[in-house]
This record gives structure tokens, sequence and C-alpha cells, in this order.
């Protein structure tokens, strides 16, 4: 996810649009009413970072109503998709949208809606412009769907609420399928009251809202999972609660003045309002106060406030008050707990382990990976093995007990292990290597080898202590990105910027986009010599030329030197002086390459 992050605060950067964001943010912090943002949402370059961002989704190879994947953009050349994206938006009518049903871990189905390929590179546009705006508005204790807020930081907060607020009942208030009942019209005049109030934009969106979907009609109501505005606009319809919920406590004004909010807090106990904190995540959140006739009247308003003011029906059976000291309490996978702390009779800890649910699903998981193994054991079955390993010990570490949970689920395993060291298909082993000496080095546990790969063992995690993030940090703030953003040291925004610019025929945006990237892998510098490059004197090269069938794709690209590029495509380059004198500053190593590369477009090799 932190990869995801910086990948795109990179290509805000690249396409110039940070700054602009940036400031989005600030104006939008202070007050300000957004009337003229729409020749911003169809800019070139807002459509082209649309486009990037798009790009690296995997959700960019599924296919819509019209059949359409990313493919079917990368073939265009730049100006062809920023012309059809605008032509399309001036009279728009977004195409029907697929419906599909995935299985949700009650054993229930959820409904995704999927929008063609051009429908989510337009709903990806907006999402750019409207993030900033919105996230200023945003409540610093919502996580879910925003830029650099994660499951852990939610729970972080809950944690936090038990270990240090003393805050140990939980309300739960279940919505009955909130994303397929949000009204559209509220949700409108959310959009006009955050700042939202150029018609033309609205106008979109609400006609994004009443796609088609496919056997089931116009949509009258809901914003439907699969959108990629559809996160952004569940946060702006829940956000009036989370204030809501804020303001009768937390940022509540009070008349005794004070320093500290520790102060205020004090002074807000000498009144008669009930403490509350609300912790949520899209549609699931807590709220934690500090006794049960407290959680019953916040049950009751929260519940009444949600039906009258947003229109949205509650699950009875779902909703429930849970006393940390006695039960725990599910959320995002993981179950917590208030326990003493210690031989302490005051003062309680978060105890916390992975639920039942989540456990048992896990667990499949790992089986029937294991299972794959012994009908086909491939170096790729390793490697995803290993993927989703790390995956799931990096998401439930934050458990206080997930040590525990981890060890009981290699014991369930350990036949099919055991299954697999009979077949030979794992082997154990000694070995080592720098993932596992990174993650797994201090672990005593037993380590087996598969199609000549290690195999990252189940069992080896521990708690990993987590803090609550500021609640003001943004990304949309240079000091705050920069604690997460340095790594384009090696090559600057400008540079950047020139060599983004230098295509001076129409090429594919699939072209465009990769050729940056490889630009930025290479850390500028010539894929043959190694040595560091400026925009001026970069070129990139197909490696399997497309005349002889080669494609866009990153993997066919390397950045070069463009005094070499003739020498990749002479027949004999040593038969021109100026060429001659080039080749005999190459080294070995670099010799080589380029004979490697001399050889993929049908030259001869040089001595």
């Amino acid at each position: 996810m932190a990869d995801l992050m910086i990948q795109k605060l990179r290509n805000n950067e690249y396409f110039g649009l940070q700054p602009i964001f940036d400031n989005l943010y600030e104006q939008s912090k202070r007050g300000r009413y957004f009337t003229d943002i729409y020749k911003l949402i169809i800019s070139r370059e807002n459509i082209l970072l649309a486009f990037r961002n798009l790009k690296s989704n995997t959700g960019s190879k599924t296919k819509g109503t019209n059949g359409h994947t990313i493919k079917h953009l990368n073939k265009m050349d730049a100006d062809k998709l920023v012309r059809l994206t605008r032509k399309r938006l001036k009279n728009y009518s977004p195409h029907a949208v697929r419906r599909l049903f995935i299985p949700k871990p009650n054993g229930e189905m959820r409904p995704i809606g999927i929008p063609t390929i051009e429908d989510r590179l337009i709903q990806q546009m907006f999402l750019q412009v409207l993030e900033p705006i919105v996230e200023a508005r945003f409540h610093p204790q919502s996580y879910g769907f925003r830029p650099k807020r994660s499951t852990h930081d939610a729970l972080a907060r809950c944690y936090h609420m038990v270990n240090h607020s003393h805050q140990h009942f939980v309300v739960d208030v279940d919505i009955k399928g909130f994303f397929d009942n949000v009204n559209h019209k509220k949700l409108m005049r959310q959009l006009w009251t955050i700042g939202i109030r150029e018609k033309r934009v609205l106008s979109i969106i609400k006609k994004m809202l009443k796609a088609e979907i496919t056997g089931e009609g116009i949509s009258l109501k809901g914003t439907p999972q699969g959108g990629i505005l559809s996160p952004l606009l569940a946060n702006v319809v829940l956000n009036e609660l989370d204030w809501w919920v804020s303001n009768q406590w937390e940022t509540k004004p009070t008349r005794v003045p004070y320093k500290l909010k520790r102060n205020k807090t004090d002074a807000l106990k000498k009144t008669s309002l009930k403490p509350m904190y609300l912790v949520r995540y899209a549609d699931d959140f807590k709220i934690f106060t500090n006794s049960f006739k407290n959680a019953r009247k916040i049950k009751i308003a929260v519940e009444k406030w949600l039906k009258e003011r947003l229109g949205l029906e509650i699950s009875e059976e779902k909703s429930k008050i849970t006393n940390l000291r006695k039960n725990g309490t599910d959320f995002l996978g993981i179950r917590f707990r208030a326990v003493q702390k210690g031989n302490a009779k005051t003062g309680y800890i978060v105890n916390s382990k992975m639920d039942p649910k989540s456990k048992q699903k896990v667990l499949g998981v790992i089986r029937h990976q294991l299972v794959k193994f012994r009908k086909c054991p491939t170096p790729e079955k390793v490697m995803n093995f290993n993927s989703n390993i790390l995956g799931l010990q990096n998401y439930y570490k934050i458990a206080t007990r997930i040590s525990q949970d981890f060890n009981e689920i290699r014991h369930k395993v350990h036949p099919n292990i055991k299954s697999l060291m009979f077949r030979n298909i794992f082997v154990k082993t000694k070995e080592t290597n720098n993932i596992i000496d990174k993650f797994y080095g201090d672990y005593n546990c037993p380590r087996f080898k598969s199609n000549g790969l290690l195999v990252y063992p189940i069992e080896a995690i521990r708690h990993d202590i987590r803090g609550q993030r500021k609640p003001e940090f943004t990304i949309y703030n240079e000091n705050h990105r920069s604690s997460i953003h340095k790594d384009l040291k090696q090559v600057s925004v400008r540079e950047i910027e020139m060599f983004r610019k230098g295509i001076y025929k129409a090429k594919s945006i699939l072209y465009e986009n990769n050729r940056l990237s490889k630009y930025v892998a290479q850390k500028g510098c010539c894929g043959i010599t190694g040595e560091r490059l400026t925009p001026h004197n970069a070129i990139c090269h197909h490696i399997k030329p497309t005349a002889l069938g080669g494609s866009d794709e990153y993997e066919n690209l390397i950045i070069i030197n463009k005094n070499y590029h003739m020498l990749i495509h002479a027949k004999d380059p040593t038969a021109t002086k100026e060429y001659g004198k080039l080749l005999a500053k190459f080294v070995n190593q670099a010799m080589t390459k380029l004979n490697k590369l001399r050889t993929e477009v049908g030259n001869p090799i040089l001595s």
C-alpha cells in the first residue's frame, strides 16, 4: 500500500499537478467553494495522469460491458485519448455497468458494479481533482479509502481508546447494504455543502450514479462498489456522521478556556455530555464510550440520526453494545478486548487476535495453496505462496496475540506440509537469503525449499507495535509528504518533466508511460554504459523492434544515450569514424550489453 501511495505521489509530480492539488487542499481547508474545476478535470495533464494511475490498477484488466480493458486505451496515442475523452464529456452518457457478485465472509453475496474502462478513466479524472478538496473537509478519525490511511491506522486508534483514553464500551451500528442504499439527492447536497459547486461537475457525477446496471436497469440509489469514484462519494456521505459524533464531545466548544487537550476533556467532564469517540473505516465504524448507560443512549441516538438524516436502515441483529472488559469486539479482521494490566486491579490494556472468521479464511487460503503444490509444483507457485504469506503476516501483525494464531494455523496445515515433504516437493534446508534474513532471521523454525526457492515460514510472526497517525497528516502538504516520498532524489522532478515532454512524434500512451517509468527505474542512467544522462541525451529504445513484433510494454524498453542508438542499428558501425570513436570507449561489460541489443535487432556481434 505504501508503494502505491509513493507511486501516486510520483505520478502527480511527473505531470506537474502536485502543487495544484496542494493548493486545492489549502483553499478547501480555508472554506473556499469551487466553481471552476471542470477545466482542470479535462486538462491534458489530468487525463494522462488518470491513464497512468488506471494502468497500474489491477482492475484495469477487468472487462466492462463493452469488452474493453486497458489494452484498448494502450493502443491510442496521447492526443487521441485526450481528444476522445473531452468529446465524450461534452454530452456525457455513461456506458452500462457490468454486474458481478462475489462471496462475503458471512456466506452472502456482495454485488459489484464494473464500469467500462472508458468510464473508469473519467471517474479517475474526477477523483484526482475532487480528492484534495474533500480531504480538507474530512474528519481525521475516518480511515477507509483515504490516501496514506489504512486498517492499521484505524486499529491503532481503537487500541489508543482502550489503553490511554479508558473507553471500554463499544457501540456497533450496522448499516444495511450501505453502498447500495445511498440517497442520490442527499449526496449531491452534501457535495454542494462540502464545496463542489460547479453544476457541470455535479451533473456528470449524477449521471455516473444513475448509470444503467446490466440486468437491473437504471440505478435510483447507491454508489456501486467497483466504481473508482464510489469510495470517495461514500466517505462524503458518512463524513456528516463523523462530524456529528465528534461535535457531541471531541470537538464540542467549551466556555472554559484551556491550553492543553486534557484540560478541555476535564472541562467537558463537568457537563452532562456523554464521552463518545468514533473510529470509522468505510461503512464499518465503532463508537467508544465509558459506560453501558452512555453506550445505550449513544446507540439509540446514532441509529435515529442515520435513519432521519441519511435515510439509512439499520440491522438490529448486527448492531450491539460490547463491554470490552468482558467480551471482544471484531473490527477489520481483528478481535480485541480490554484485559487487566499485569496484576493491577486498575488499568486495562488491549489484547487482540485474529477474529474467528478471518482465521478460518486464512487457514483455508494457505491450505488451498499447499494442496496446489501437490498437483503441480512450480517456481511460480512458490513465489505466489511466499507473497501471500508475507502479505497476510504484514496485515495481521498488529494483533497482540498474532504469534499464537499463526502457530495454530501452522499446526493445522502440518499434515499438508508433511505430505509435500514425503513427495520431496518440500525439502528441509538451512539456506538463507536477503528476504529470509530481513523478515525471519531471528526465528528458530524449520525452513523448507521447493523448486530451488526458499519457502517463507508460516509461523514466523510477532506483534508489531503501531502508534497513532498524526490526525493532521495529509499527502497534500509538502512538509508532511517529505517523510514518505524520498525516492525521487536520483531523478529530479524537473528532469522527469523535461523527459516526459521530449516526445516529438505520436506514440502510444502505453509507450509514453512505460518510457517515463523506465527512465526513473534506471535512475536516469544509460542501460548500456551506466553513465548519468540528461533528458536531452536520453532516448528510449525498443529491445525487440516493433517492426519485428516488439511491443511498447515496460520489459521491452531500455533507456540509453541517444549517441549509442545507431551503434545498435548500424550493420557495421566500425566503418564510420565517428561510431568507431564511441566504441573505443566501451568496456567489456558495456560491449556485452550492446551486442545483446544488436542481436535483438538482427545485427551481428561486434568483437
